[in-house]
């Protein structure tokens, strides 16, 4: 996977978090960033090669 494809994934999945940890928390600032935080994370680990 090219670095760009890499950066892509783990920006969707940041965006996804966001909108999750931003839903969860009734729209706290802590829960927004948090949320684009984990889910930055997990877009990372997943687009790594097996």
């Amino acid at each position: 996977m090219k670095a760009m494809q890499k950066f892509a994934f783990s920006a969707i999945a940041a965006g996804a978090g966001a909108v999750g940890g931003s839903i969860l928390t009734g729209g706290s600032t802590g829960g927004t960033l948090g949320g684009a935080a984990v889910g930055g994370i997990v877009g990372h680990e997943i687009s790594k090669p097996k």
